[in-house]
């Protein structure tokens, strides 16, 4: 049987512990949001970069199509760049709200058990007043029939002296 104070206690860590596990994927979901948002920012400053170099190779050497490829390239790379720390913020935050959840699996599943301990308890205690209850009726069934004297023995009896 579970100690219904143990219950109540769990219960009680229970309120403290997911708020806390909730802050902490609030937490991780920001940080993958600033990941992502410093990863567009890399990307628009490698684009810039790539923009420069193209307006410097068509103004000093005249490479436009050089300048264009190598705008692509730094382009394409960039995407890559923020695809990559897009995927693995991702993978990191599903990580941390996998573990949460069987956190709280773990959690609900004590619960759980614990109000089904309770209410088999509860079924025991109501099932042994009804026995109980039971009984005394049976007991006030026995003596309604048989007078009993002041000593609580049966008048129709004979006396134990003539036995």
């Amino acid at each position: 049987m579970v100690d219904r104070d143990a219950v109540l206690d769990l219960v009680d860590q229970l309120r403290v512990a997911i708020p806390e596990e909730v802050r902490a994927a609030k937490r991780i979901n920001s940080e993958g949001e600033r990941i992502i948002e410093k990863a567009d920012e890399e990307a628009t400053r490698i684009v810039s970069r790539a923009q420069e170099q193209a307006a410097f190779l068509i103004g000093e050497r005249g490479l436009l199509e050089l300048a264009e490829e190598e705008g692509r390239r730094i382009i394409g790379e960039a995407q890559d760049a923020g695809d990559e720390v897009r995927a693995g913020a991702d993978e990191y935050a599903l990580q941390i709200l996998a573990t949460l959840e069987a956190e709280v699996t773990k959690a609900l599943a004590g619960i759980q058990k614990g109000m089904a301990v309770l209410d088999d308890r509860r079924a025991d205690l109501a099932e042994a007043e009804a026995d109980e209850a039971e009984a005394s009726d049976v007991d006030e069934d026995d003596d309604v029939d048989e007078p009993i004297d002041d000593e609580g023995e049966d008048e129709d009896a004979p006396h134990p002296a003539y036995r």
